[in-house]
């Protein structure tokens, strides 16, 4: 189930170059990539607008402390350090997140940024097109399950089996735990992937990456690595 081997760090690659080969490792932290960057900050940007395509008044979040703030950790790339809009556990160390989407979602990839203490996620379960998913829900088996670092730079990406989440139209995020404390604190969630949405007579496709990478399209070959890419 876990896949913590698949952290991917952000470091200057593109996706072509880092899905090659030249930036792979192993375990937590091995593997720097070697290649100089070749995408500009705002491309990179481009790779995590899912969040736009978030129907953000439906969005829940079960177990914040304040009504509303798990709204505000889907936010635009150069916000992701931002550390004035987060969401705190309220009862425990939970957090529940669900999440509609206003179209079609294949979902490649999620970063998630905390507190660089013991407040920051420890694991992520992912389901896929469960509305209104509740705490009890998370005892059945989720579709692909994560141990977290911290990453308090959103630096790190863990790399979703894509073959689960294609036609995604609702992603739940649960978080159980984190490192020690009381209660778990969240300040960015970025989602990367493909976005569709059907017209009357047409569908209109979105590709939320800087540049095209074969081995995403070849499910049957996907193995976990780490990435270090830009």
């Amino acid at each position: 189930m876990w896949r913590n081997e698949n952290m991917s760090r952000i470091h200057g690659q593109s996706r072509k170059d880092h899905m090659s080969g030249h930036g792979h490792g192993h375990g937590h932290g091995g593997g720097h990539g070697c290649c100089e960057a070749e995408h500009e900050p705002a491309e990179r940007g481009l790779e995590y607008g899912l969040y736009r395509h978030i129907d953000i008044e439906k969005l829940q979040c079960l177990n914040e402390s304040r009504d509303g703030d798990g709204k505000l950790v889907f936010k635009p790339w150069d916000q992701r350090t931002d550390r004035e809009k987060f969401v705190e556990s309220d009862a425990d160390e939970e957090l529940l997140f669900n999440i509609p989407f206003t179209g079609s979602v294949k979902l490649k990839g999620i970063i998630i940024s905390g507190e660089d203490d013991e407040s920051h996620p420890a694991e992520m379960r992912l389901y896929k097109n469960i509305p209104q998913m509740s705490f009890d829900d998370t005892s059945r088996e989720p579709e692909q399950a994560f141990r977290l670092n911290r990453d308090a730079l959103a630096e790190l990406e863990y790399p979703t089996k894509i073959a689960r989440f294609s036609n995604v139209n609702h992603l739940s995020i649960h978080i159980p735990r984190n490192f020690g404390a009381d209660s778990t604190r969240v300040y960015y969630i970025g989602l990367r992937g493909q976005y569709a949405e059907a017209h009357r007579h047409e569908v209109t496709i979105c590709n939320y990456e800087a540049a095209a990478n074969p081995a995403d399209h070849k499910v049957e070959t996907i193995t976990p690595q780490t990435h270090f890419i830009s």
